[in-house]
């Protein structure tokens, strides 16, 4: 099956870039789990989406995607296996073959092995951005995770919004405000009941209603292993052009911030600049 572009992630940034490919008539397909397994989907609240603020974040997935499947754009659900880039792009799903004359790739962060627990209480305690989600915890006991070099400044927010934030990392950081309080610390284990109780570490629990475990993005570079990355995210540049001809990069996979405005709007952005290579 051959398309004008094909779309890998059915995120915010991927139904984005679905949706002005369409705007510009071209055909579409969309590569991906189940837009409701994105981790938007467990947001227990959106307030910082222009317009449509006090969504949850299953909510604010729903309406990108029936508006993507209004224009019709097509959905495959399934793991991409392998990818050839030549004459165009050959995406492999399971037994089928997709074909493309540009790819986007919108497959948000690709999290390294979780924590003890942290699958678990994901959405009920834990949660991966500070700022999505810092709200819900004001005025209570946090532990920020820090293994990014922005994580001391996401704890920074956490504190200002009044939350007690405890900051644990392997090295202490540097830019963490003097009055948090840091553990060092290793090995770790969210516990919880019904909702998260605290944070194992090193064997001593962190009494606390919520766990921020900021970690440095992974570029998807197993399918294209020339695509240039940086900090292991994908390398593009204003136009969300990557350094191989006709792939263009969105959403997560990019950087942060993790934000679905953000996520949006490159992925906008990487389908008008695919629709010019095409057109050119």
């Amino acid at each position: 099956m051959s398309y004008d572009i094909l779309i890998l992630g059915s995120g915010p940034a991927g139904l984005a870039a679905a949706v002005a490919a369409r705007g510009r008539d071209k055909r579409v397909l969309v590569i991906g789990n189940p837009w409701q397994d994105s981790p938007l989907a467990r947001a227990e609240r959106v307030d910082n989406y222009p317009g449509l603020p006090g969504r949850t974040g299953l909510e604010l997935l729903e309406e990108f995607y029936r508006h993507a499947q209004a224009l019709k754009v097509e959905f495959v659900v399934g793991k991409a296996l392998s990818l050839l880039a030549w004459n165009g792009f050959s995406l492999t799903v399971g037994s089928q073959v997709y074909q493309g004359k540009a790819l986007i790739l919108a497959p948000g962060v690709v999290r390294t092995a979780k924590y003890p627990g942290e699958a678990e209480y994901l959405g009920r305690g834990v949660s991966y951005c500070a700022t999505c989600d810092g709200m819900l915890y004001r005025n209570k006991p946090v532990t920020v995770v820090g293994l990014t070099p922005d994580a001391p400044q996401e704890a920074n927010y956490l504190k200002s919004l009044g939350c007690q934030v405890v900051y644990v990392s392997p090295r202490r950081p540097d830019g963490l405000d003097g009055d948090i309080s840091y553990v060092k610390a290793g090995k770790l284990a969210v516990k919880g009941e019904q909702t998260v109780i605290g944070l194992e570490a090193d064997g001593a629990l962190l009494p606390c209603s919520g766990v921020f475990i900021l970690r440095r993005a992974v570029a998807p570079g197993d399918l294209l292993p020339a695509l240039e990355t940086e900090d292991g995210v994908i390398r593009v540049n204003r136009h969300m052009a990557t350094n191989i001809p006709g792939v263009f990069a969105a959403g997560d996979c990019t950087g942060g911030p993790l934000q679905v405005s953000k996520a949006v709007g490159e992925g906008h952005v990487a389908a008008l600049s695919a629709c010019e290579y095409l057109d050119q």
